[in-house]
């Protein structure tokens, strides 16, 4: 699927617009659970959902137990309201990632949708699950943030460990 003509340069824009609201320049690290909290999205670990009622369903215990990979995170609405599910299992730059893709969807105002339909098949529209695909990592590493570790000289992996990612994601980026 191609992003439409320009979107690129939105997302990076964008991205360089949350920045200025947390008073970050462009080549800083940037705490995707600080976005969370200026943008008023609660985020919840899948453990602490699972303490608020003090019992654990047995479907979520066999995901956490057997699958611990399969799950990421989801956005959950209550109306217009949402908050963020994230995997807390993950590596911390994984749940970086993952909590930056999700905010990328609330950041570009896609609106909401059951995850799932009545065959308990996932429900998602592919070309906006492309543009979070590409806003999320850009929120953790701007065009100008990867062109400052390249005038710096800065090799991958410590690119990656400045902006807290993983060294794929970095070299993902241009």
């Amino acid at each position: 699927m191609t992003l439409r003509r320009g979107f690129k340069s939105e997302a990076n824009g964008l991205a360089l617009e949350v920045r200025a609201e947390l008073g970050l320049p462009s080549h800083s690290p940037v705490c995707p659970f600080a976005i969370a909290e200026d943008l008023c999205i609660p985020v919840f670990t899948v453990s602490s959902l699972l303490a608020l009622d003090g019992q654990s369903p047995r479907q979520i215990t066999k995901l956490l137990d057997d699958h611990r990979s399969a799950f990421s995170a989801i956005t959950v609405f209550n109306g217009t309201r949402r908050c963020i599910v994230h995997n807390h299992l993950h590596a911390r730059v994984r749940q970086r990632s993952n909590l930056s893709h999700e905010l990328a969807h609330a950041l570009l105002m896609h609106p909401a949708h059951p995850p799932f339909c009545s065959s308990g098949d996932r429900i998602y529209k592919p070309e906006l699950e492309e543009e979070a695909n590409w806003l999320g990592p850009v929120l953790l590493v701007t065009n100008e943030a990867a062109r400052w570790a390249m005038a710096q000289g800065v090799s991958v992996a410590d690119a990656a460990g400045h902006f807290e990612v993983s060294e794929i994601q970095r070299r993902w980026r241009p």
